[in-house]
Order: C-alpha cells, then structure tokens, then sequence
C-alpha cells in the first residue's frame, strides 16, 4: 500500500505565492491512546496563533516504516479542529526518505491533500553528501534524491527534511530554515511536540 500511495506524492510547489500561516504536527502516545497536537504560526513572525490537540484510541501497534498508520488518526482528528487554513504542514516525521517513499508526513500529506514538510530528528534511510561549506547536504538512496540533512543551529546535530506531498525539496529546505529561530527544531514542530506531550503528561497524571 505504501509503494502504491507513493506514486500520488506531489514533489513539486503547489503554494500560494505569499505563505501567511506555517503548521507543525507531532503525536504523543498514553496506553492505549494517541495524542494528536497541531498548532498554526503566523508566517514569517512565528508567533503562535491557534493550537488544537486530539485523543483517539490507538489502533495500530507501533512497526518501524510503518508509522503513518498509527499516527495519520490522531494528526487528522487534531487538523480537523482547525479554525485557520494553514499554507504549509511542518510534521516532525519522514516524508518520501523513507524506504518505501512515504513516511508519515507524505502520507498525512496525501490524505489532506495539503503541502507538507517531514522533518525528522534522525535518518531513515540514505547515505548524504558532504556539506561542503554549505548548511544543508542531500540525502539519496538508490541513487534518489531523497531528502537533505540540515544544520539548523552551528554546533548541533541536523534535522532531516525531506519532501511530504506538494513541496519541493529545496523550497521544504527553506521553510525550515525560515521557521527556525533559537533552537535546533523549526518552531512548529519544537511547539507541537510541547504541546502533545503537555497533553500527554496531564492525561497520565489524571
């Protein structure tokens, strides 16, 4: 299915001219429950605007390469509550660098019909070239262009950004970039991660 649903992924720039708002998407988990956080930043400013989360029964347990299925329900039931559109989703996950080219944000992605950016904090696949004086390397496997490996922040580990569905790679580089400001997460994914796992923390403490 995922080989499948791979081929629908749109890697070209499907934006509108002027992006006014930027989404981060992440989930967190409780037994038996997953916490879907998705919150809208104005763009460029990155102050937050509108922040919803979700509690849905897991249903799929948790297989490596497999992810999206487990954690699409929640993302969706989060994103569902929006007042706001957002332009573009930031999803701390893989988009096609992703053994079978569709990771969660691909697939998120696909079933939105929304542009989205994976960036994730590790690699799933590929090897990536040197950097070369540059802050960003690409990633390829099979000799494909996957993704790229990013220096967000001088003397910290990369994040990992590849394409989810309607964004090109280079144009995902430069929103992450664009998005990130103190720290070494872009700030929609670091706020959506705090968020799920606030709303995680209190379910298990109630």
């Amino acid at each position: 299915m995922q080989q499948r649903l791979s081929k629908r992924v749109i890697r070209e720039d499907f934006l509108p001219q002027t992006i006014r708002y930027v989404a981060g998407v992440d989930v967190a988990y409780t037994p038996g429950r997953s916490v879907g956080a998705v919150v809208v930043l104005d763009f460029p400013s990155l102050s937050l605007i509108e922040s919803r989360v979700s509690h849905v029964k897991t249903r799929f347990p948790y297989i490596p390469t497999l992810l999206s299925f487990r954690e699409v329900p929640p993302a969706l039931s989060a994103a569902r509550k929006l007042h706001l559109q957002p332009d573009v989703f930031l999803i701390d996950a893989q988009g096609i660098m992703h053994p079978y080219r569709l990771g969660f944000a691909a697939h998120l992605g696909l079933v939105m019909d929304e542009p989205t950016i994976g960036v994730a904090k590790s690699p799933l696949c590929g090897e990536s070239d040197d950097f070369r004086g540059k802050t960003w390397a690409l990633i390829k496997d099979g000799g494909e262009i996957v993704g790229a490996k990013v220096v967000t922040k001088t003397g910290k580990s990369p994040v990992y950004v590849s394409v989810g569905h309607k964004v090109s790679l280079e144009t995902s580089v430069g929103l992450v970039l664009d998005c990130t400001r103190r720290h070494r997460l872009p700030e929609p994914t670091r706020l959506a991660h705090a968020i799920a796992s606030e709303e995680r923390t209190g379910l298990l403490s109630s």
